[in-house]
């Protein structure tokens, strides 16, 4: 009796698979031509973002580039316990801290400030020709940002300086001042990015039923009030997913800026995760160590993004997931 019951399971369990199956099949050919168009997206992240993340590994192995990875020893957390109990551990933590939070409290409110004042603008053509302006910066890459912004503040013919220079201040090489590296660093990034930036509020604002603001003026309201009571809660869930993103962004600080700004002197404010993990892995070529550090860093950063998500989902109601 019994073996006749689980018989019977277990070709229900059959046919319901094959139901799945076949429902599955049906979705596939009546929507390929879309999987098509999406094939390529799923083949890049396949091959450059989850294959390559079998190298994680190394971080747990004493990696030797002659053995391989597969074939080079275990270590264990040996080389995350190095890294806690160094000097560099305290230093690097503090300073990625401190660089992608001043950075997120600075440019995030900009590109929403500078949306909201666009679309208050009347004069379509004054409009276009602000907003052209404003995403020139975008299109220059990294380097060359930092190229202008090391002229601008050079001690000898920069702009700055010889302002200073004009007003009987005396000149100042601010690239070697550890004091101003985070002002410098956070500067050029609220004038590159603002503008490309408030791309997506505008989008936002675009969304916006216009008879809100029709309604607001039946009933008094000025531009300041309709910006406080319509403009801003009409694209509050727009804020709060790109502030997830960015939070969960603010430790994946690119390497590629502050290698281009900072040196030697101004180490103790400037040194974070990523500019430490190309020393020491691609300088130094301890591979394992550097791979170890960036692992750390990469669990923090998930860490503060689904924080960040949980977070918001409570206050605003609007999350990732």
């Amino acid at each position: 009796m019994e073996r006749g019951t689980s018989l019977a399971q277990n070709t229900n369990k059959k046919g319901k698979f094959q139901t799945k199956l076949n429902k599955t099949w049906r979705h596939i050919k009546k929507d390929r031509q879309l999987l098509i168009i999406f094939l390529p997206c799923f083949l890049f992240y396949v091959i450059f973002r989850y294959g390559p993340m079998y190298g994680v590994t190394i971080a747990f192995k004493d990696y030797n580039v002659f053995q391989g990875v597969w074939k080079s020893p275990w270590v264990g957390l040996k080389y995350f316990k190095m890294f806690f109990k160094s000097n560099d551990f305290l230093l690097l933590f503090r300073n990625t801290f401190l660089l992608g939070l001043f950075t997120l409290l600075w440019t995030f409110p900009f590109p929403i400030i500078f949306a909201i004042l666009l679309n208050e603008l009347k004069n379509e053509r004054f409009k276009k020709t602000v907003q052209t302006i404003s995403y020139l910066p975008s299109f220059l890459s990294v380097v060359v940002i930092c190229s202008m912004v090391i002229d601008f503040l050079s001690p000898n013919n920069g702009v700055i300086n010889r302002m200073l220079e004009a007003l009987g201040f005396e000149k100042k090489y601010f690239m070697i001042m550890p004091e101003w590296f985070r002002t410098i660093y956070i500067s050029s990034e609220i004038w590159s990015g603002m503008g490309f930036g408030a791309i997506v509020y505008l989008a936002a604002l675009t969304g916006i039923d216009p008879s809100l603001y029709e309604a607001g003026k039946i009933d008094g309201c000025n531009r300041f009030q309709a910006m406080r009571y319509i403009t801003i809660p009409g694209i509050l869930p727009t804020i709060a997913t790109m502030f997830i993103i960015r939070t969960g962004n603010m430790f994946r600080i690119g390497f590629e800026k502050v290698l281009l700004l900072y040196n030697p002197m101004t180490y103790e404010v400037a040194d974070v995760f990523s500019t430490f993990v190309y020393r020491k892995g691609l300088l130094e070529t301890n591979y394992s160590y550097a791979t170890a550090v960036g692992l750390f860093e990469s669990v923090v950063a998930l860490t503060m993004l689904i924080a960040a998500n949980k977070l918001s989902a409570k206050l605003t109601e609007t999350s990732l997931w």
